[in-house]
């Protein structure tokens, strides 16, 4: 693999997960404390299968929406107004946690300077990496440990037949990518002379899962910070399967390969792992 690509997905990534598990603690400690009622998805009860299904359907949905607007509208105008809405919502909870007093203002200044400069690369990935730290822990904490489960198999199976069988991801990931859209992360690389796309998704859900183990140890009364323990475990993994499948795509370029299944596989072990030693 090359040494340039795995150092700045490696950074990606740790700064990523780092954002999320600083937003994920936030709100467990919110739970603990009855200040923020933990719900699920569908249902009021996080534990309920129905959360991981609805999800799901969710997503399916806002997939077919996206790809019939790539279809019908060439332009990037109507993107432009869905990227602004999702990184606007997404930043003003990231940045909440950290900086409570001017989110708002951080937030409407980060969509405007996407707005300003579209087409530079690194504020589209700094608006990634700020929308992956929000809607992983916010997926965690409203799926308890079998519907997370079931979400990630779930997803996997169809990201897998949306890449090789339909094809229709290869076909979003594309238009999105035209359109330089914050639905990505773009990791360039000069030896290659190619531009490595990742989706979002290959970074949230991980986190979703491993927030989902860390809120799941809390509420069994293991304290912090041992209940980083487990979702520590889960995103290395995570990270391991991302490499693979990156190491992959290098020496095959123009291959779509998605990184999810591989993941999923890695995840699920350390997670038996985890349980089985007590978190």
């Amino acid at each position: 693999m090359e040494k340039e690509l795995l150092l700045k997905l490696g950074a990606l990534f740790i700064v990523t997960q780092l954002l999320g598990i600083g937003v994920a603690a936030n709100l467990i400690g919110l739970i603990e404390t009855g200040e923020l009622e933990q719900s699920g998805i569908v249902t009021d009860n996080p534990n309920d299968v129905e959360n991981a299904v609805g999800l799901f359907v969710y997503i399916l949905v806002f997939t077919a929406m996206f790809l019939l607007f790539l279809h019908f509208f060439k332009g990037v105008g109507l993107f432009k107004v869905l990227e602004s809405i999702v990184v606007f919502s997404t930043s003003w909870i990231t940045f909440g946690v950290f900086f409570p007093t001017i989110a708002f203002m951080l937030a409407a200044l980060l969509v405007a300077l996407r707005i300003l400069f579209p087409k530079n690369v690194m504020l589209r990935n700094v608006s990634s990496v700020i929308a992956v730290a929000a809607v992983g822990p916010l997926i965690g904490i409203s799926l308890g440990a079998i519907p997370i489960i079931l979400f990630i198999i779930i997803l996997s199976a169809y990201d897998f037949i949306a890449v090789f069988k339909t094809k229709h991801m290869v076909t979003l990931a594309k238009g999105i990518t035209n359109k330089n859209l914050s639905f990505t992360f773009a990791i360039p690389s000069k030896k290659l002379e190619h531009q490595f796309e990742l989706g979002t998704g290959d970074m949230a859900i991980p986190l979703a899962f491993a927030v989902s183990a860390m809120n799941s140890s809390a509420l069994a009364g293991i304290v912090f910070p041992n209940y980083l323990i487990p979702g520590a475990m889960i995103l290395v993994a995570s990270l391991a399967g991302l490499l693979w499948t990156i190491d992959y795509s290098s020496k095959n370029v123009g291959k779509a390969l998605p990184a999810l299944p591989p993941q999923t596989v890695l995840m699920l072990v350390v997670w038996v792992i985890a349980k089985a030693i007590g978190f």
